[in-house]
């Protein structure tokens, strides 16, 4: 901030107008700035006036020297460790900021303050939250002691519009002549899933690939927090709910499966498999839901069955019946990695299919190439599934 900070005692200034405000419970306008530091004894000129203003009015209403981060297109996480250690991700992984707080005080402060704002609870007896903010920035806050040291705040900015497959090729994610395969995936109705680990951009991708869903098809979207925004006409979204402090209210993203099969979906799309809803998109899956989707974590495409069959396991479903299932209503894994220097890229897509005991297991169909796919043994079972496509 100009002017305040170097008019001598710029801290204990903004402090005392700070508690002023506060007290009044008043927005800190321009004038009310004015006023408040003269209450205390200060004539400071416009510009000082401003610029005191927009950093009480970041502090009090938005999210404090985060916000030019925040507002930076091309920031997709913000990430605060301590006061003086805050880290940005534009794309090439992790990048020290050049902005800090005053004091692990004032990064309490910001994060009870935005998991109010998202109508969730953060104290000493509940000390994280996993939240949605109104915007659809992606928030999670741990307090002291749990968190040692400071409070630890993690934003995962969800931009306003999906990435056009064109736009992910030019960034690097999509190969060239990768767009073509991808395309003819999606108008074969082809069930998929968008594997990867956190942050490699398994939901930008996921919904740049929705936006390529006919205009004529619904897409029914169930989500924990809802991040997906593809650019098609006909979405409807639904998200999952917290209980309350009394303990009800309770929305699980396998209640919105369910409720999402109800719903008449022409694709139907789960943000992130992690729970027992995986056997309900699998049970969709095998009904006549073509063309169905979703993401899950995992380290490596040939990692997914597990991954589904310890998910399926653990809401009841045996393993035989959970690979009979997942053999007869998935058919393609598109599994993104960063590379070296951070970049987020699709590394590889594999076909499913059953070995001779019944069990499912991926083969690899394409991989990275920094000339296009690679194409490996699973490339003919991929191309008949999409059509024969180039």
């Amino acid at each position: 901030m100009t002017g305040v900070s170097s008019a001598g005692g710029g801290a204990g200034l903004l402090d005392a107008v700070r508690q002023r405000l506060a007290a009044s419970g008043s927005e800190p306008t321009p004038a009310r700035v004015a006023a408040a530091l003269r209450a205390q004894g200060r004539l400071l000129g416009d510009a000082e006036v401003l610029g005191a203003a927009e950093e009480l009015r970041c502090e009090l209403i938005g999210t404090g020297p985060l916000e030019p981060l925040l507002a930076d297109p091309a920031v997709t996480d913000v990430l605060v460790s301590a006061p003086d250690r805050v880290w940005v991700d534009r794309g090439a992984g992790l990048e020290r900021a050049p902005v800090s707080f005053p004091d692990a005080l004032a990064v309490r402060r910001l994060a009870q303050r935005l998991a109010a704002v998202a109508g969730r609870r953060l104290d000493d007896a509940r000390p994280w939250v996993d939240a949605r903010l109104p915007d659809g920035t992606r928030m999670h806050a741990v307090l002291p002691p749990v968190a040692v040291g400071s409070t630890c705040l993690s934003l995962r900015v969800v931009r306003p519009r999906a990435f056009t497959l064109e736009e992910l090729a030019a960034a690097g994610t999509v190969p060239p002549g990768g767009a073509p395969i991808l395309r003819a995936l999606i108008d074969a109705r082809v069930s998929y899933l968008v594997s990867g680990g956190t942050g490699t951009g398994k939901t930008t991708l996921l919904a740049s690939l929705l936006g390529l869903v006919g205009e004529r098809e619904r897409i029914v979207l169930a989500e924990d927090s809802a991040e997906l925004r593809p650019d098609h006409p006909h979405v409807v979204r639904l998200e999952a709910r917290p209980a309350n402090q009394e303990g009800a209210g309770l929305v699980t993203l396998r209640d919105l499966v369910r409720q999402a099969l109800r719903m008449r979906p022409d694709r139907l799309v789960v943000g992130e498999v992690r729970g027992g809803e995986a056997v309900d998109l699998l049970a969709a899956l095998n009904t006549g839901h073509e063309g169905g989707s979703g993401t899950v974590h995992a380290n490596t495409a040939a990692d997914v069955p597990a991954r589904l069959e310890a998910l399926g396991t653990a809401a009841g479903l045996d393993r035989a019946a959970l690979h009979s299932q997942l053999g007869a209503g998935l058919s393609v894994v598109l599994h993104l990695a960063r590379d070296r220097d951070g970049r987020r890229r699709i590394a590889e897509a594999h076909v499913l299919e059953r070995d001779r005991d019944g069990l499912v297991r991926t083969v690899p169909a394409l991989r990275w190439g920094t000339a296009g796919f690679t194409r490996e043994r699973g490339w003919e079972r991929l191309k008949a599934l999409i059509g024969g496509g180039s």
